[in-house]
């Protein structure tokens, strides 16, 4: 009888010290069901890509921008709202032009000339996915990276940078 104690009591405390390690706070982030998106990578990765950009970035802005204060700008900022708003909204949308959406596809452009001065660089996010064919297919064969959604609204109009030439990190 005294051993079942001992080896229930030992259960007992085993599964509290479980309990408390795997819920701690340095073992949350280990719990995370997110899951890593493809692609992700480190903030030397980064500097890295945007260094390489340098030499297309200085023939913009040396025969573009010549003379302008800022020069062109690098990046655009979305609010995180923003994003998660249009990516509902163009979901929606997409069902309603008959299509699944599978992604967004990222364009750069420039905004209009005003008083003479260039327009910055900006980025314009557009909705991609595939027309719905047939609702009976067991098999779907798309593997990602759709087509522009036809119809589809975009998604602009986000910050420049501080300032507008700045490159990695701002």
């Amino acid at each position: 009888m005294k051993k079942l104690v001992l080896l229930i009591l030992g259960f007992i405390l085993g599964a509290l010290a479980m309990y408390f390690y795997f819920h701690s706070d340095k073992n949350q982030e280990n719990m995370d069901d997110t899951p890593i998106p493809k692609g992700i990578i480190k903030p030397d990765q980064i500097k890295t890509l945007t260094k390489a950009y340098d030499p297309r970035y200085n023939l913009i802005n040396d025969s573009i921008f010549k003379g302008e204060k800022d020069g062109d700008n690098r990046s655009s900022w979305y609010s995180l709202e923003d994003l998660q708003n249009f990516i509902t909204l163009a979901q929606k949308q997409a069902g309603d032009l008959g299509y699944t959406m599978d992604g967004i596809r990222i364009y750069p452009g420039a905004h209009q000339q005003e008083a003479g001065k260039p327009g910055y660089t900006t980025f314009l996010l557009v909705p991609t996915g595939y027309l719905n064919t047939s609702e009976g297919s067991m098999l779907s064969m798309q593997k990602g990276g759709g087509d522009d959604i036809d119809g589809g609204n975009g998604l602009n109009n986000g910050d420049n940078g501080k300032p507008p030439g700045s490159n990695y990190p701002q």
